[in-house]
This record gives structure tokens, C-alpha cells and sequence, in this order.
């Protein structure tokens, strides 16, 4: 299926899965920049670019923070646009399971 042709449900889909990759490297390069921060922040201190580590670092930090609440916020908005399945159609499933 086409960009054109998706629909809204399929379109929120596609975002949160590129939102949850985004985390994930976010999260990792957090981590990462962390412990290169505790292994050197002595001579960081020394060389005077703690400033500019730590303000990189929350900013990565807000942006995992609006990463999470976006994240969320679609998968409430994909509950929404599920396509609902009609009581026959439900019913012959459950039919199905036993």
C-alpha cells in the first residue's frame, strides 16, 4: 500500500514506529554519553566543557522525555482509529478459538 492509500490508522502506525526507533537510539546514546561523561568529567572540569556536555545532555534527556509522552499519546490515537470488529464478525472468532 501506497503512502496515498493508507489509512489514518495505518499513517499513526507508521509514526509510532519511527517515534519508538528514535527512543530507543535516544535512550542508547543517552547511556552511552553518560559514561563517557563519568569516565572524563574530571578533566572536562579541567578543560572547562562540563557547560556544554551537560546542557547536550539535557537536552537529550527533554527530548526522550517528549519522545515518551508522544509515544503515548499516538498509541491512545491508534486505540482510537482501530478498526472496530462487528459483533458477528466477534463472535465468530471467539467460535473459532474454542
Amino acid at each position: 500500500m501506497t503512502a496515498t492509500n493508507k489509512s489514518p490508522f495505518e499513517h499513526v502506525g507508521d509514526v509510532l514506529k519511527q517515534l519508538k526507533e528514535m527512543r530507543h537510539y535516544s535512550k542508547n546514546n543517552v547511556e552511552c554519553l553518560t559514561a563517557q561523561w563519568l569516565l572524563f568529567d574530571g578533566e572536562l572540569k579541567k578543560l572547562k566543557e562540563t557547560e556544554h556536555i551537560e546542557d547536550l545532555m539535557t537536552r537529550q534527556g527533554q527530548l526522550h522525555e517528549a519522545l515518551e509522552a508522544e509515544i503515548e499519546r499516538l498509541e491512545g490515537l491508534a486505540v482510537e482509529l482501530a478498526p472496530k470488529v462487528e459483533e458477528g464478525e466477534e463472535s465468530a472468532a471467539s467460535d473459532t478459538k474454542h
